[in-house]
């Protein structure tokens, strides 16, 4: 025997949804035994379609064109910021490797008295 074909008012779908989100019903197994819905999904697509708790978790950003573009020239600034970070610190790598080298070379056990005779501080 096939199961009964159920049609639910607009009102009364709400009124489960409204339940579920005040926490009057404490889940959805609970409303399909206290209302005999037959239907596993029933509810969840109602949720789905009237419901709001469904909205909670989305973060709305509005923007206006100034802010969108003030923040396009903070990341920019930010990338730029990174790159010449990223060259500063080669500049510094490079530099205690060509250090490293001239006290090989000029057989100099100190590095620090090297940079200091140079000005290199």
């Amino acid at each position: 025997m096939s199961k009964p074909l159920m049609r639910y008012s607009e009102a009364f779908k709400r009124k489960i949804v409204n339940e579920l989100e005040t926490g009057k019903l404490s889940c959805i197994n609970e409303a399909r035994k206290r209302y005999g819905i037959i239907g596993c999904g029933t509810i969840q697509y109602w949720l789905r379609k009237y419901g709001k708790n469904h909205l909670l978790n989305k973060v709305v950003k509005v923007q206006t064109l100034d802010e969108k573009d003030e923040l396009k020239r903070q990341k920019a600034r930010i990338r730029q910021l990174e790159k010449a970070l990223a060259d500063a610190h080669l500049d510094l790598v490079i530099e205690r490797e060509y250090c490293k080298m001239a006290c090989e070379v000029g057989n100099i056990d100190d590095p620090e008295r090297f940079k200091k005779k140079l000005n290199l501080h």
